[in-house]
């Protein structure tokens, strides 16, 4: 946890950094973000986190997801304890630049294909993070600048991640 860093921030780039360590082509993985203060009061076992900063998030990694076909699906499935106080999904896209989106094909499985042989097309990883209070941070890491030092960072770079996560953790 860096101090100075927003909690959610710090625990995002935590999350991100552990994710690039496992390399590209990963399926999508999920983290539930509490409270560490909280974690550490009803798991004594779990004394040594961290005590530096009583607004510090840890991350649990949730294994055995349901089966989805899409991380829409899988997102539409879930909700969330009280506990739980933010959420954090890391998923691999393709993207192109927008020129060479007009020229894709009309159908989904055309599209992906012409998507996945594109001369210009970027591999990047998303790590999106939510609060339950609405607080938002988005990282991408592309793979042909694949080094800690040049993620951006950025509130805005994933809306449609950010609202689809912010409402599973609605009551």
């Amino acid at each position: 946890m860096n101090p100075l860093l927003p909690p959610l921030l710090s625990c995002a780039r935590d999350i991100e950094r552990h994710v690039a360590a496992a390399g590209w082509d990963q399926p999508a993985r999920l983290f539930a973000l509490v409270p560490t203060a909280q974690l550490r009061a009803a798991q004594p076992h779990l004394a040594q986190l961290s005590e530096e900063d009583d607004d510090a998030l840890s991350a649990i990694e949730q294994e055995d997801l349901p089966p989805a076909d899409s991380v829409e699906t899988l997102l539409a499935q879930l909700a969330w304890p009280p506990e739980v106080d933010g959420i954090a999904l890391a998923v691999e896209r393709i993207v192109l630049p927008p020129q060479a989106q007009a020229d894709l094909p009309r159908t989904d499985a055309e599209a992906l294909a012409a998507v996945a042989q594109h001369p210009d097309r970027q591999d990047v990883r998303l790590l999106v993070a939510v609060r339950r209070d609405g607080s938002a941070t988005c990282l991408l890491r592309q793979r042909a600048h694949d080094s800690d030092d040049q993620v951006a960072v950025g509130q805005d770079i994933a809306p449609g991640l950010v609202e689809a996560l912010s409402a599973t953790l609605q009551d």
